[in-house]
């Protein structure tokens, strides 16, 4: 892709990532809470690493969240493998909006649900700008 005329491409496309959690991405080290499971804002910076994956922007472009809604349904222990999908709901111009879900590897259980939406932007452009 080079530019954003070609996002409406992008509808439909989807991609998974397997992460497993870690001691580093509980809730109690995250500071999200006191137990030893998934931490919300790490499922959360894996589901927008899985949307920005998806976009697979060329250098000199990136896309940043402007919107996030995330349902975080299960807790996760350590040692869990959690597969993390974005797929491309909707796009125009530079906007792009994504439903997320993540499953336990294991037992296909649903631990997570949302929408995120991004945008494309110039990198040197957008750092330009601050």
């Amino acid at each position: 892709m080079t530019d954003a005329s070609e996002l409406p491409e992008l509808l439909g496309r989807t991609t998974t990532r397997e992460f497993v959690v870690s001691d580093a991405d509980t809730a109690a080290a995250v500071g999200s809470g006191s137990l030893a499971v998934l931490g919300t804002p790490v499922l959360l910076a894996w589901c927008e690493a899985v949307t920005c994956a998806v976009l697979d922007l060329p250098d000199g472009s990136t896309s940043v969240g402007t919107r996030v809604a995330l349902e975080h349904l299960a807790a996760s222990r350590v040692g869990a493998a959690v597969a993390v999908t974005a797929t491309v709901t909707y796009a125009d111009g530079r906007l792009v909006r994504f439903a997320v879900e993540a499953r336990d590897t294991g037992s296909q259980k649903l631990l997570g649900t949302g929408e995120i939406t991004r945008v494309v932007v110039d990198v040197e452009r957008f750092l330009g700008r601050l």
